[in-house]
């Protein structure tokens, strides 16, 4: 049992949390699905319209220049490079939890692409489709160190922050259910009003998926004050998300994210893609538009993918500056490496 003297412990049934979860998915499902020929739409644009979170260090998140970066920014900006020959050729728009989908299925975006669970409710009522696997994550929970808790399983009667519009919501009303416990939801509207309440004291825990409390860790005053549980509740896979009944966006957005994972592959990277172009390898050579034109079936260039590689960089590139051992959040691969080193990644072949 956790030690009360240290926790806030006002208590509130968690299945009341999850009916809450549920009905405002399925309210977000009434909106409909778009209409489709986004490319045609997106080229008369000139810019491809993303739908990024609003502010998560190493996922998206704008810089000191107001520039968008992350993991999921990268991915739009492969987007834009495949389609457009430029990867700047990007609008970002901050969308909160709540609102992510209701702008894409209103069109506002084209893609959203902001450290978003694939689920069934959302590939199946909500009118879109997810194009892949940006990060596979689980649920953790992030404490402060004085509380000396060391298992998710002491956490009975304790206060969490947590985000509005989210699967935690409901993995956790889950989790605390299967293993009778209570616990008092404090529910924000977005991760920098979670991360306030956690700092302010206004509750003992923050869960969220693992590489968010990563990143929001390190937003903390005092960031090794804190740590993060080593229990994982739950399976999240992340990645881009489009709108249902346009199959060439969804098959562009799709590729995108495949070309940068074959790419690592075969051991192509922004630096030595020029000197590849010259390979003898029909992988290779394929994928950077030099043996047909992979990208005629999706409306784009033969050198759509080479555009990608050489202005974003191949998956471990982008993962590596973004989340893992070259950025601050320091995530290691782990089941996001590459299917050939133990990992899940793995992309279909271009062919």
């Amino acid at each position: 049992m956790l030690n009360n003297n240290k926790l806030n412990t006002h208590k509130l049934n968690p299945h009341k949390l999850a009916v809450m979860a549920s009905a405002g998915a399925l309210m977000i499902g009434a909106a409909g699905v778009a209409q489709a020929e986004t490319l045609e739409d997106t080229l008369e644009r000139g810019t491809v319209q993303c739908g990024v979170s609003d502010g998560l260090p190493g996922f998206s998140a704008p810089d000191d220049d107001g520039e968008w970066q992350g993991l999921d920014a990268d991915v739009c900006r492969a987007v834009a490079a495949a389609v457009f020959g430029d990867a700047e050729a990007v609008r970002f728009t901050s969308l909160n939890a709540v609102e992510r989908f209701t702008a894409l299925q209103s069109g506002e975006v084209d893609v959203l692409s902001r450290n978003t669970t694939w689920t069934t409710t959302r590939d199946t009522t909500l009118g879109l489709n997810f194009t892949g696997v940006t990060f596979y994550d689980g649920q953790g929970f992030l404490v402060s160190r004085d509380l000396e808790i060391e298992s998710a399983e002491q956490l009975d009667g304790a206060a969490i922050c947590i985000q509005s519009g989210t699967t935690t919501e409901l993995n956790l009303a889950d989790y605390f259910r299967a293993n009778d416990m209570e616990f008092d939801p404090i529910v924000f509207d977005t991760s920098e009003q979670t991360v306030g309440g956690f700092e302010t004291g206004r509750c003992d825990v923050l869960t969220s998926d693992t590489s968010q409390l990563a990143a929001l860790r390190i937003q903390l005053s005092e960031p090794d004050n804190a740590m993060i549980l080593s229990d994982v509740i739950s399976k999240e896979p992340l990645g881009p998300v489009v709108r249902q009944g346009d199959d060439q966006w969804f098959n562009i957005v799709k590729w995108s994210l495949f070309a940068m994972l074959n790419a690592e592959e075969l051991g192509i990277t922004s630096e030595n893609v020029d000197e590849m172009l010259e390979s003898e390898n029909p992988n290779i050579a394929r994928l950077l538009g030099q043996d047909g034109n992979y990208g005629e079936g999706m409306g784009l260039e033969a050198d759509w993918a080479y555009n990608i590689i050489k202005q974003v960089g191949n998956y471990a590139e982008a993962y590596d500056r973004n989340v893992g051992m070259d950025s601050p959040l320091e995530i290691e691969r782990g089941v996001n490496a590459l299917w050939t080193d133990g990992g899940l990644q793995y992309a279909p072949p271009i062919r």
